[in-house]
Formats: structure tokens, sequence, C-alpha cells
């Protein structure tokens, strides 16, 4: 009830993201169910049948991923300060955004059925005559399970994927930089800052190491020998703070101090690195509290994965290479093409990422301005949102131009059903692009306000965007036209 309350109260744009999902869902689903009918009508070709469901697992994997991205750019099921304490904490918004994507891939799946009762016949009576009665399986009747399978596909798996993507994470902390273990020659790591030179045999460094090292006084000693330990103890501890107080004395201000140093009971001696961080406070029964709170996360870096998305991609041109050349020329792409695409599709999704952040860099190169300073900062920042779509797009339009080219060269025809399975996958690979790029546009709200509170133009942003697009283009369209002429050369043969 609360997931139709907020479909029905969500606001325009978000109304026509859900209508895009619900029309995917309704081309993906009229693939499949025209799978099935082939498989009906030509019961003599399993293989042919199999390598029909086979390709449309491409416009599922397109349709599944748009629904991923309009949940995620979704402002009503964004957790919320507040929230939890009604009812709707993360886990429960995660709820709401995967049932909401079921409803709407359900309503395409609705809508597929629909269309394809009609062509057959079953709602009108009479059935339409074309291209595709081959795959209608006229005069037979549909089974209702495989139907449901089929049609309960789609919004299965796009709310799976969308409960997995908008699941509670714990945040990572950072790693601490607290102190430091010296062993042997040399340390071991380092802190937030190096000490200065010295300070391992500073006056005073290992003091704490005999105390710790020193056994603990026996229950029956005397009370002389305990005075007397007493006193010694007090005169070690004053030496030590004078000691203490003319080193910090002798510190010029505005320094870097040197790491208090301490040892641990096993010997090894525990440095204090030095950083800009508050001293630690301690409240009434002694405990040590730090005063700047929980560590941040950690960043993730955007570029780990580069290498391994171009191995991937290799390794897709390598099985799309060998798949073409044993096939035969009139026979249709084999699974062999498919597994080269999907392969070729995952390496430039991995390295998305990685080449827009690059791109950034590159923006910031040979003694940057303020315009291409902006502009590369802020490809640096958004390339975890747009850069896996990009890759995608990258290597649909690598697939749209191969396909070119060979019905160019081949006079091929694909078909009504190949040209339905080509503007899903299209239509939802580049509406899924430009969702991550609102998606980004409404993260960095905060900062073009306040670029705009300190006076920098409108134009100047405007400069910056451009820019940025330019950049991409510049990466992304020779990228896009390599693979593709890497792609289509077996195809063409």
């Amino acid at each position: 009830m609360l997931a139709l309350r907020l479909t029905r109260a969500a606001r325009l744009a978000v109304q026509l993201r859900r209508l895009l999902v619900a029309s995917a869902s309704a081309g993906t689903g009229f693939l499949l169910l025209c799978a099935l009918g082939h498989a009906l009508t030509h019961p003599d070709a399993p293989g042919a049948s199999s390598l029909r469901l086979a390709w449309c697992a491409a416009p599922l994997a397109a349709t599944v991923y748009l629904a991923v991205a309009v949940a995620r750019a979704d402002p009503g099921t964004r957790p919320r300060p507040g929230l939890s304490a009604i009812g709707l904490g993360p886990g429960r918004l995660m709820a709401v955004s995967a049932t909401t994507t079921a409803l709407s891939a359900a309503l395409g799946s609705v809508a597929a059925l629909l269309g394809f009762l009609y062509l057959r016949g079953d709602l009108t009576g009479a059935p339409v005559d074309g291209a595709v009665s081959g795959v209608l399986a006229l005069g037979q009747r549909l089974p209702a399970p495989a139907v449901v399978t089929l049609l309960a596909l789609v919004p299965a798996a796009a709310s799976a994927a969308v409960a997995l993507t908008l699941r509670p994470r714990a945040p990572r902390p950072a790693p601490s930089a607290g102190s430091r273990r010296y062993g042997r020659f040399g340390a071991y790591g380092w802190g937030a800052a190096r000490e200065t030179f010295g300070a391992y045999g500073r006056y005073g460094a290992r003091l704490a190491s005999a105390s710790a090292s020193a056994p603990a006084p026996a229950p029956a000693s005397a009370s002389a020998s305990a005075s007397a330990s007493a006193s010694a103890s007090a005169s070690a501890s004053a030496s030590a703070s004078a000691s203490a107080s003319a080193s910090a004395s002798a510190q010029p201000a505005g320094g870097r101090p040197a790491g208090a140093a301490q040892a641990d009971p096993s010997g090894a001696l525990l440095t204090q690195a030095s950083d800009t961080r508050p001293p630690a406070t301690t409240d009434g029964d002694g405990s040590a509290q730090d005063a700047t709170g929980p560590a941040p996360a950690t960043p993730r870096a955007h570029t780990t994965l580069l290498p391994w998305g171009i191995a991937v991609l290799t390794a897709g041109l390598a099985v799309g290479t060998y798949a073409g050349d044993t096939a035969t020329r009139d026979a249709a792409p084999s699974a062999g093409v498919l597994l080269g695409w999907a392969l070729a599709t995952l390496g430039l999704a991995l390295a998305g990422p990685g080449l827009t952040h690059l791109c950034g860099r590159l923006l910031q190169a040979v003694r940057p301005g303020a315009l291409r300073l902006l502009a590369g900062r802020v490809l640096m920042e958004e390339s975890h949102r747009i850069g896996r779509p990009l890759g995608v797009v990258c290597a649909v339009a690598s697939a749209a131009y191969a396909a070119a080219a060979l019905h160019d060269a081949d006079a091929t025809d694909f078909g009504p059903l190949s040209l339905i399975g080509a503007v899903v996958v299209a239509g939802c690979t580049v509406a899924t692009l430009l969702t991550a790029a609102v998606e980004a546009k409404h993260a960095r709200t905060d900062t073009t306000d306040a670029l705009l509170r300190l006076g920098a133009p409108p134009t100047t942003l405007r400069a910056a965007a451009a820019l940025r697009a330019g950049a991409l283009l510049a990466v992304f369209g020779p990228l896009t036209l390599v693979v593709a002429q890497l792609a289509s050369l077996p195809l063409a043969r």
C-alpha cells in the first residue's frame, strides 16, 4: 500500500522514468513470448528456439539495468533523517523501491501479453498476417505455466537487482594512522605524518619500557622500601615532566611536534605519528574518547578496475572473433557471438569509471585554469556514477555500428523482432545514462549553489559542462569506433 501511494504521489519526471521501465519490460516480455511461439510453431528445431531465447538476455539485462538506475534516482525512496522513527528505515525503503519496480515491470508484462494476444487474434478473432506470424503459434494453445514464467521473469529480476543494489550497507572505516610499531631496522608503516629526525633515540623515549618490564611489588614488602620506591618514582616522574616541558618550550611555534613514544610489554616501541587531530578527552571513569567521532569512510578508487575491464574487453573480442570465424555466412549469429558481446560490454562497463576518472585528470593537466580545474574535478567526482553507463552506451553503439556494417556488406535483413530488440537495448542504455546524469546533477546541487553564492557566473558552469561532454566524447568516441571495427571484422568475412 505504501508503494502504491508513493507511486501515485510521485513527480512527473519520476512517473516518466517508471513509464520507461514499463515500456522496456513490455518489449522484453513480447520478445520472450515470441521465443515461446517460435518453439511451439517449430518443434523440430529446438536449437533455433533456444538461440532466440538466449538472445532475449540482452534486452532483459538492459531493462534490469534501467530499472536499477530509475530506483536509485527516485527521490521518494531516499533515506532521510527521522524516517526510522516511524518505521521507514533503509531496509524498509529498499523494500518499497523493490516493490515499486516490480509493479512497473509487471505493468509492462501485462501490456506485452495483451499485445501478443492481439496479434494472435485471441482478442479480436482475426490474427495479424505479416512477418511475425511465424512466431505467434497461430492455432495452438499457449501453455499457461510457460507464459506466466516468462512474463514474471522481468519483474522478478528487476526487483531482485534493485533490492541487491539498494540494500543497507555499513560504512567502511578508514584505516587508523594512530601508532606505528618498530620491530627491526626501519618502520613497519607510516602514520599521518613522519616524525622528526632522532625521535627514536630522544632522551626519555624508552622510560616507559623499563616501568612496563619491572615486576609488580610484593604485597608483603616493608613500608620503608615502599616509601623509597614511591619517592623514587615521584622524582622520576618529576624529571620526566620537566624534560617534557623543556622539549615543548623548545619546539618553535607552528612547527611539527615530535611523536610521543612509548613501549608495550613485549618491548616494541610505539610512536604516535604527529598529526593535526585534537587530543582525546577522558571521561570520569578514565576511558579515553576520541573527540573527532567515528572515522570517515575510505574513498573508493575508480581506476583499480580499469586493467580488469581492458582484459575482459580483450577476451570478449577474442571470443567474438573465434565465433565469427567458425560460423557460416547464412547462419544466424551464434551463442559465441552473444557471449563475446556480453564480455565486451562487461569490460567496457568495468573500464568506464576509470576512463572517466582519467578524463578528469587529463583536463587538469599542464597548468589548468579555473574552468578546466572545475570540469576535471567534477568528472573525477562523478566517475562512479556516469562511468559505467558510458561504458555500456559505448558497447551498444559499437554493436550498432557493427550491425550496420554487416547489413551494408551482405544486405542482411534483420526482421522486426531484431529491430524491437535493438530499440529496447539502445533506449534502455541511453535512458540509463541520462538518468545517471540527472542523479549526478542533483548530487552536486550544494556545490553549484555554493559557487553561485561565491560569484561564479552561470556561463562558467555551462562552459564547464560543455567541456566535460567534449572530453568524454573525445575519449569514448574513438574507443567506440575501434571496438566496432574489431568486432565487425570476423562478421564481414
